[in-house]
């Protein structure tokens, strides 16, 4: 390929900043499933390491859980088939970093009668701010199940809404399940004035039964623990090979993609990576401004969600959030991100890609 053509195939892979797109409160609903890497996620398919209890002895709560939602015997390899009754609406997944709290949720979710709904926190918050709380409500009234990813209150207005609304929808009958780093009754600790909300935030978690979840990030078991950074040249050589062989590749300056990202309701960023394949970046810098940090972190989620690999220039992605951040309130929130973002940086170029 002459230096010329190279240049035009460059000019033409589309960027991720050049995406601005719009998204309905119906839009938010019929997208509230498993994402696709847990679409047959199953109790059965979850791998528990044997070295931690905790983790099988989460799979017999859940299907008892379960099995208490229907009304019914549980089944299975991990059950012990016997009538049960939960005692509490809601059940809380807590555990580290890639202990397959999501496996577990999504297993539950798959394994439970309908109306129900599978989200993250983001786009519950999202729902509500794009339908009005009232409308929300009417929408999830009659879900017998809502299943709750990376619960985490960042400031008080989620705080008031999220346990306003689990509220009335555990009084009208539905069942509740949620994972997240952090206990439910430390909420909100590091991140803004916990003690003047204390009131909410122990209400919802006395609607909750928490599983402690022990184990290794499983992400992590078989990798260096850092994300890889290519040579520029070597990001433009790899874009253009996936570019010429039909890959769905978008190529972005990381700060412009945070600039971005800036203007985009994290709501949206789903439909930012619709049909993406791969996402090329370039020149990444180390971040200093928690409020990029976290967008980042909301972005990241998505595209781990969709199983999107990243090639990437610069500084490695694994070492994008300062010191000041990584012991902050937030800690916890950046540290499963790093952990995704180990997992999906590639320094080779992706085989499957199309």
């Amino acid at each position: 390929m002459t230096a010329a053509a190279a240049q035009k195939t460059k000019r033409q892979v589309p960027r991720l900043t050049d995406r601005s797109p719009t998204i309905t409160g119906a839009e938010i609903v019929a997208e509230l499933v498993p994402p696709p890497q847990f679409e047959h996620a199953s109790f059965e398919s979850y791998r528990p390491d044997l070295a931690y209890p905790s983790q099988m002895g989460a799979v017999e709560k859940l299907q008892a859980f379960a099995g208490a939602g229907q009304g019914q015997r549980t089944g299975g390899f991990f059950s012990r088939s016997r009538k049960v009754k939960a005692e509490l609406p809601g059940i809380y997944l807590d555990g580290g970093f890639g202990v397959g709290k999501t496996h577990l949720l999504a297993a539950l979710w798959h394994s439970s009668p309908g109306p129900k709904y599978f989200g993250t926190f983001i786009e519950y918050t999202a729902l509500v701010g794009a339908l009005g709380y009232q409308e929300t409500i009417t929408q999830l009234r009659s879900a017998k199940l809502i299943c709750i990813d990376e619960f985490e209150l960042d400031d008080p207005g989620d705080t008031m809404v999220m346990t306003r609304l689990l509220g009335e929808l555990v009084k009208t009958g539905t069942r509740v399940a949620a994972t997240s780093n952090t206990p439910p009754n430390s909420l909100g600790e590091g991140r803004f004035a916990a003690q003047d909300f204390l009131r909410e935030i122990r209400a919802m978690s006395d609607n909750f039964e928490t599983l402690r979840i022990d184990g290794l990030d499983y992400r992590r078991r078989k990798a260096e623990g850092h994300a890889v950074a290519v040579e520029p040249e070597t990001l433009d050589h790899m874009v253009t090979a996936l570019a010429q062989r039909g890959s769905q590749v978008t190529r972005d300056d990381f700060g412009a993609l945070m600039t971005h990202l800036a203007t985009v309701h994290p709501s949206k960023y789903v439909k930012v990576i619709n049909g993406v394949s791969v996402i090329a970046l370039s020149n990444v810098f180390l971040l200093t401004d928690q409020t990029d940090a976290l967008r980042l972190v909301a972005f990241i989620d998505r595209v781990y969600d969709a199983e999107i690999p990243i090639i990437a220039s610069g500084r490695p992605l694994s070492e994008v959030f300062d010191t000041e951040m990584l012991a902050g309130g937030y800690r916890k929130k950046y540290l499963r991100s790093l952990s995704r973002i180990v997992a999906l940086t590639t320094g080779e170029l992706p085989p499957h890609a199309e």
